[in-house]
């Protein structure tokens, strides 16, 4: 499994399949995601990408961080890890009658 990338200073016109083809020039792309606003739609300007080894996401960093796309320089770095999420499926500390305990 290759390391996922994180992709920042996308534009906001950018859709997952024409970021995936600005990397597959590197190499293999497992997957490519640009982060959109759930209510919009709209392109929240970053997304993972994550590449067939290790050693090519090594190289699409170095060929892409600043590379100009669509008019802006990308920044390209090793994404971090997911953050744990809290288990419950109670979000923003509300209770299960949408109010919030005092």
């Amino acid at each position: 499994m290759g390391k996922r990338l994180y992709v920042g200073n996308l534009s906001y016109s950018m859709k997952s399949n024409d970021l995936e083809e600005v990397f597959r020039k590197v190499g293999e792309v497992v997957s490519a995601k640009v982060i959109t606003d759930m209510e919009t739609g709209r392109s929240k300007g970053f997304g993972f990408v994550e590449m067939g080894s290790d050693d090519l996401a090594m190289s699409a960093i170095e060929a892409l961080n600043g590379q100009e796309v669509q008019g802006r320089a990308l920044k390209v770095t090793e994404a971090n890890p997911r953050p744990e999420r809290p288990q419950g499926g109670h979000r923003f500390g509300g209770n299960r009658e949408g109010g919030f305990r005092a």
